[in-house]
């Protein structure tokens, strides 16, 4: 028997339907729902790293992108993980089509809808557009990051990342770092690293914090040279220029030298101690590159390789719990 052929088989063994229609928030999930996740993504990551990746897993059906903000990393492993996995996969900008037309989220959701697909990933810039989505549309639908509320599929796969690399998640010491106050990823991971014991801190300038972190169940820092000391992991956040009013920040070089990640700031960190950003990186702002391209404590690159198999787990479970549905 071929080695894919196993790997198939494997897959099939740990594949399960999921829990619900949609995936719009880590609410949606449980520990036994996430650890069987990260089992059948884990499962994904052997056979990505084979020479044959296809599969028919989803053959027959329609996988739609909606995505209404430009992002290269979610949408492209969206698409690549549905194609991987057998399925017909549209992609939609609709923020360079209808909407400028002025077509509503809601016309669009009865357009999609008369398109007949079986899932939908929708990333929007306003929080609560994908939860709107799915009570319009009879498909599964997949909050690929709405506003400043969620990004569920990023903190799946930051816990993956976070698993392979120690061999576990309960017990670390994350912190995570920057722009808190905008971030969906922050909320996320937030919500899923303490779901499964992990000790978790925020730490930014007070100006870039939300105002009920204090309610988050997390460490709350504004230095940073005292917010990583100690811990296991550091997640950087990008800083989002295109989301702030007002004059947030100081300049980007006194950003960087209170804020951004250096070696000198991450000596104070655990000795195995790893470093995260969910991507696009702002070298020398948030980061920098010598920490960001360092092949012993970066784990940067792995997550877009799991970046891929989260998404082929969640979509294969989705497909399932359809498949239950009907």
């Amino acid at each position: 028997m071929t080695n894919q052929a196993l790997g198939v088989d494997d897959i099939r063994a740990r594949a399960f339907p999921f829990p619900a229609k949609h995936f719009l928030s880590v609410t949606d999930l449980d520990p036994p729902t996430v650890a069987d996740l990260l089992a059948l993504a884990d499962g994904f990551v052997a056979l990505n790293r084979q020479k044959n990746k296809k599969l028919d897993l989803l053959k027959g059906r329609t996988l739609i992108n909606l995505f209404f903000e430009a992002s290269t990393r979610t949408q492209s492993s969206f698409e690549l993980a549905g194609k991987r996995l057998g399925a017909d996969v549209v992609n939609m900008s609709p923020r360079a089509s209808s909407i400028v037309k002025g077509e509503t989220l809601i016309d669009t959701a009865v357009t999609l809808n008369a398109m007949q697909p079986d899932i939908l990933v929708v990333r929007h810039g306003s929080s609560g557009a994908a939860s709107l989505l799915s009570q319009k549309v009879d498909c599964s639908v997949i909050n690929a990051g709405d506003g400043q509320h969620e990004h569920p599929s990023q903190a799946l796969l930051d816990a993956l990342s976070m698993r392979r690399a120690f061999g576990h998640v309960d017990g670390l010491k994350v912190a995570i770092c920057g722009d808190v106050l905008h971030s969906r990823v922050a909320r996320s991971n937030v919500a899923l690293l303490t779901m499964l014991g992990a000790h978790v801190r925020v730490v930014g300038p007070p100006t870039l914090m939300p105002a009920d972190v204090t309610r988050w169940g997390v460490e709350v820092h504004h230095d940073m040279k005292t917010g990583i000391a100690g811990v296991d992991v550091v997640m950087m956040l990008r800083l989002q220029l295109e989301r702030m009013q007002g004059a947030l920040v100081p300049s980007m070089r006194e950003y960087f030298r209170f804020w951004g990640l250096d070696r000198e700031k991450l000596a104070r960190a655990a000795p195995g101690v790893r470093v995260m950003h969910p991507g696009p990186m702002n070298r020398g702002v948030e980061i920098d590159s010598a920490v960001a391209d360092d092949v012993e404590r970066s784990l940067i690159a792995e997550q877009v390789e799991m970046g891929v198999a989260v998404r082929m787990a969640v979509l294969d479970a989705l497909s399932r719990e359809g498949a239950r549905r009907g």
